[in-house]
Parts: structure tokens; sequence; C-alpha cells
């Protein structure tokens, strides 16, 4: 199939990918009093004394604004709000296939942090969760950085956050393959925006190992040139070996290669200079840094990628789902680094021991059980953290 051809097709038919459906039917003058005046005063009264009952009484409680600037939409770039709208769309319709979420798409017209904060914290009262999507490093970590100290709802960056969580999961089963010991590690993770400084932050805290973070101008190191503050802030957690030079010089002798950054950026001989049974995850989309059959041909040992013509699809449905339908259902104030760990082993654990292979080390794409697995551990960890307020 010509995906581009046929989808130009289908959204012209569609006009959009989202309708609003009522729940309830309005025949009769009683169904009318009861949807609207003079019925509809007695749930304004109740939550009027008591806000938190606008969980219970509206919508809200169910419901996830999935933001963007239009900055960083796929691999397209800054290509405008309204023409991140088609993706923003989608985004909201996986919420609903996979975790029952209803979501509505809020594309801003500002590139101003400020702006964006302000425009976001103050509608919302209207949601139960904020789903920040393609925007822009370094500009998308003080935007989730300041909404999550102003909302008293969970502020979630999938770009960021999803992606970190699903390498995890796939990371946890390909150690578990490759018999290589946790914390002994040493992971490349090329690609130093918003995707590849979350998963690295992610790994160290869940102790893989040692994660050497590179850039365009190779190695993250202390008191490098070319470092941003959140370059800087990574220079001190990572590479505790200080190691500099570029990819090639980092991706000797290490374990684990994860790419979030650019095609054709990785060579077999980079391969080849890896340890033996080597973890390779090339995935930039819909070019990696190492197309998989190139990389097994030159030896590692497991591959997942960010497409879904190969084995090991590392792909955010996975997660973000089952965590916002696990956050909603206990009315979480925040979604913590516990239920973020909770996500990652709920996807890995999916796999059982017998299924685990070489070509499946993370279940499908498509398998809508997931997101309840992912969402009953997210909320057990969510009232265990202290961010649950209901049980």
């Amino acid at each position: 199939m010509d995906y581009a051809k046929e989808s130009l097709r289908c959204h012209a038919k569609w006009k959009g990918k989202l309708e609003v459906t009522p729940k309830m039917e309005i025949k009769t003058k009683d169904d009318l009093s009861l949807a609207y005046t003079p019925g509809v005063a007695q749930p304004c009264l109740e939550i009027q004394k008591d806000m938190e009952q606008s969980f219970a009484l509206t919508g809200r409680g169910n419901c996830v604004a999935v933001v963007t600037d239009g900055t960083a939409v796929l691999g397209l770039g800054d290509i405008g709000p309204e023409a991140g709208m088609p993706v923003m769309e989608g985004k909201c319709v996986l919420f609903k296939e996979f975790g029952g979420v209803d979501a509505i798409p809020l594309c801003i017209r500002s590139k101003d942090t400020e702006e964006i904060v302000r425009t976001v914290s103050l509608l919302a009262g209207s949601f139960g969760g904020i789903n920040l999507e393609d925007i822009a490093a370094p500009r998308c970590f003080e935007i989730e950085s300041r909404l999550k100290e102003c909302c008293d709802i969970p502020v979630f960056h999938d770009d960021q956050h999803g992606t970190a969580i699903v390498t995890a999961a796939a990371l946890i089963n390909a150690v578990k393959l490759a018999d290589k010991a946790m914390g002994t590690l040493k992971i490349v993770i090329n690609g130093a925006g918003s995707a590849g400084i979350a998963i690295a932050k992610l790994l160290l805290n869940m102790g893989f190992g040692d994660v050497i973070l590179c850039d365009r101008h190779g190695a993250i190191y202390q008191n490098r040139d070319h470092l941003n503050e959140d370059k800087e802030m990574m220079a001190r957690i990572s590479n505790r070996e200080q190691v500099q030079g570029s990819l090639r010089d980092a991706m000797k002798h290490a374990d684990v290669f994860i790419g979030v950054s650019a095609p054709g950026v990785v060579d077999e001989a980079m391969i080849q200079s890896m340890n033996a049974k080597s973890i390779v995850f090339p995935m930039a989309n819909p070019v990696p840094e190492i197309m998989p059959d190139l990389a097994k041909k030159a030896g590692a040992y497991i591959v997942g990628t960010g497409r879904s013509d190969f084995p090991n699809q590392i792909n955010n449905v996975l997660a973000f789902p089952g965590i916002f339908r696990g956050a909603l259902d206990v009315r979480a104030s925040d979604i913590n680094e516990e239920m973020k760990v909770a996500a990652a082993y709920a996807i890995a654990n999916f796999v059982s021991d017998e299924e685990r292979s070489v070509d499946y080390i993370i279940p499908s794409a498509l398998n809508k059980e997931v997101a309840g697995a992912v969402a009953k551990a997210v909320a057990q960890s969510a009232v265990d953290s202290g961010v649950a307020r209901i049980s």
C-alpha cells in the first residue's frame, strides 16, 4: 500500500478522525431537563461546594488534553500547530482504542513557553491529565516542568517518557536473553534531545549500568563545549569514565546501542566493535540509524526498531494509553518515576519466559491487552508512592 496516498484520501473522506458522541439521548422533555436546565444546576452546585466532584459528575475524570505547538511533529520538524493536527487526532484515537480514554487535541499557536504554560494551566480544569506531544527540545523540558508545578493533574510528555518506558521494557527482556548483568552494561545513546535524555535518565534510574549520551559533536562529558543546560546536567550523572570522541569511539566495547537521532549514522563496523551479544535499538523513523537487517548481519544479537516491518517494534502505544488509564483510575496528581518504572516492567513482563526470543522481546503494538496490565501496575504504583487520590 502507498500509505501516503491512501492516508491522504482517507483523511479527506473522514474530515478528521474524531467526533463528539453523547452518552445519553434527548427524546423527551424530561431528558432535556436532566441533561440541561433546570436539572443540570444541581451537579453545578455540588462541584461549586467541592471541586473534586468535577471528576465524578462530568467527563473530566476520563479526559486527556493532547497538547502541541507543532514544532517537532514526527520527523517533519516545525510544521506548525494546524499541520500537526492530524497527528494529534491520531494520538487521541489511540488513547480511546487502547486505553478507553477520551482525548482532545489542543494545538497552540505559540512558541512562547510562558504563553503555552499559561494556556494549558488555565484549561487544566477541563481535563484529568495533560499529554504533551511534539514540542521541540529544549523548550519541552521547561514546559513540562512548569506545568507539573502549577497543575494538580498528571502532566506527561510522551515523546520523552513514553519512548523511555517502552525502550526500557524492551531492554529488560533483551538483557535477560543476552545473559548480561544489570548494573554492568555500557549503554550508548545517540541523540540528546527530549527522547534521548529521558531514556538515559530512566535507564540510569533503573540501574542498567552506565550511559554515554552522544549528540552531533560526539560523547557528552563534563566541561565539553556545545553543552546546553540539559546536556550539562546529563554530563554530571552519566558517562562515569568521561569517554570522549565521536559516536564511533563511544560504541567500542558497548553492550547496548540506542538511536533516537538520524538516518544512517551507524555502520556495520561500529556494530562489530561492540561487545559480544550486542543489543541494538536504532529507532529513528522512518529510516533508522542502521537498518535492522544490516545490524544483524554485522553481528548484533538482538535488534529492536521503531519500524513496523521488522521484529521488536518499540512503539509508544504500548505505554501511554495504559499509563493514563492507570493514573486516571486512581485520580493521580502526577505520573512519577515509580509509575514509569512500574509501566516498563509491566510491558516487559507481558512477554513470558517461554515466549521471549531474539525476535520477540516486546509485545505487539496491536495487542490491546497490554494497556490493561500497564494500567493496573501504574495505578498500584501511584497508590504506593502517595500520588493517588482514590484507591
